[in-house]
């Protein structure tokens, strides 16, 4: 390697500079339990917003109201995942580098809040909703969130890296998972349902309000973190093609990561559908607005009862099994969904909330995903190695707007036929997913496949 290279390596090839001093661990260690509340709190405020914004269920119907066309719902999920994974590739390092790494949480936090504030400024002040400009306005916004979203996320991954040990952040997973479900179920309760009956879906601008406000509160709840300083670095200036490259080096020569990546593409296509789950229910079992409350609230109650069982068995076991149980619990989500709108099953309209619970899987898996992620390097390796996590996840979602399109594709009488097929091969891809955990290694348990990384000039 050159002198001018750089290694990367997994934690068992620790020198005794790269490894934290024993004095700041210990500081760590000490407010870890303070950390993981307000984390904790952090998460749950997030919880009790987002679920007025899910993705499986609010944010399709917005854009049926503003256009109703099937490839622009099938749009949601790619720019989803791009506005996910692009940003956080190209800020990776200055997170890295920066002093205080929650700072990066708390000014995203507050950007995913002024998005949301203007979208509901939009959504008063114009009164005909169902029109180009409107629909180009809103894929803009919801672009700008989930880039923000993305470097949020990865601010989240690499604090969390760093104040929260290993075998704690199931733990961190647990309390999140339970309390925010109460809250976010609770909230939804009260006043999801009263906004959704609205007339002329003008109830969308308090939900979007709604989204704002709680975000803010998320934010200031981040004053409360205790993180020791690290030491401060200039970041050069980057080319793309740089963080591109870097990305692909840590995915080609890192075997580990590589498998885990794998199985996390073949998983996160499950996304794909999230925006046709609610559509198939109101084509098939002709389900109303309503219904919707019911959903959103079923959904996040799975994921307070998934997130304490896979959590606590994350802590003890690893997360390697814990994403094998995921996955291939997760891959029976389609089918069942095809189940229930085929008519096989009586009233399946008043049983479909099954599968928006079974749905909260998808976030408890994601997170899992990125648990195990933060296990394959060093601490300062984690924005790196979180962000090309995200790159891997992007790519089945190339296909996205396809899948929206084949729907689109079937005459009315035969819609359900196109549902089958692409809900049946995304099952199966997921299953596949769930079959390649058996080649991945446990961090805990034996060494990872460790590589050298060059770093790539730029």
């Amino acid at each position: 390697m050159s002198p001018s290279a750089t290694s990367l390596r997994s934690p068992n090839e620790h020198t005794a500079e790269e490894s934290l001093s024993e004095d700041r661990r210990e500081m760590i260690e000490a407010d870890e339990p303070r950390n993981i509340l307000v984390l904790a709190g952090y998460q749950v405020l997030l919880r009790m917003a987002w679920i007025f914004k899910t993705e499986s269920v609010i944010m399709p119907a917005v854009v049926d109201t503003i256009s109703g066309a099937g490839w622009v719902r099938g749009c949601l999920p790619v720019l989803n995942r791009v506005g996910q994974s692009i940003p956080p590739l190209f800020m990776a390092e200055r997170l890295r580098n920066s002093h205080l790494k929650y700072r990066w949480l708390y000014i995203t936090t507050l950007m995913g809040a002024a998005i949301f504030a203007l979208l509901a400024l939009i959504w008063f002040l114009v009164e005909q909703k169902r029109q180009p400009m409107m629909t180009l306005a809103f894929l803009l916004l919801y672009t700008l969130f989930f880039g923000v979203t993305g470097v949020n996320q990865l601010a989240i991954g690499t604090v969390q890296g760093k104040l929260v040990r290993a075998n704690r952040r199931g733990r961190l997973m647990t309390i999140s998972g339970i309390v925010g479900s109460i809250a976010a179920v609770t909230a939804a309760g009260f006043l999801l349902t009263r906004w959704l009956a609205m007339p002329d879906n003008t109830g969308y601008a308090w939900i979007f309000a709604f989204v704002a406000g709680g975000f803010v509160a998320a934010a200031l709840l981040l004053k409360w973190l205790i993180e020791p300083p690290d030491e401060r670095i200039a970041t050069p200036r980057r080319t793309p093609r740089h963080h591109f490259s870097s990305a692909w080096q840590v995915y080609r020569q890192d075997r580990s990561f590589r498998r885990a990546a794998n199985v996390g593409m073949l998983f996160i296509g499950s996304i794909l559908l999230f925006p046709h789950y609610r559509w198939v229910a109101a084509e098939q079992l002709g389900t109303s607005s309503t219904d919707m409350v019911g959903w959103v609230i079923a959904q996040n109650l799975g994921v307070g009862f998934f997130s304490p069982i896979f959590g606590t068995i994350a802590d003890r076991h690893g997360n390697r099994i814990v994403m094998r149980l995921e996955i291939f619990a997760g891959a029976m989500v389609p089918l069942l969904a095809i189940i229930m709108a085929s008519g096989f099953v009586p009233n399946g309209g008043d049983w479909y909330w099954i599968v928006f619970a079974f749905l909260g899987l998808v976030p408890v898996t994601i997170k899992t995903i990125f648990n195990y992620t933060l296990e394959l390097a060093d601490e300062t390796e984690h924005p790196r190695y979180l962000s090309t996590m995200r790159i891997c996840f992007a790519v089945p979602f190339v296909i996205s707007p396809l899948a929206g399109l084949l729907l689109d594709l079937f005459p009315a009488d035969s819609k359900f036929t196109g549902v089958g097929i692409l809900f049946g091969t995304v099952s199966c891809l997921m299953l596949i997913g769930g079959i390649l955990t058996f080649r991945m290694a446990e961090p805990r348990h034996r060494p990872v496949d460790a590589t050298e990384l060059p770093v790539v000039r730029g």
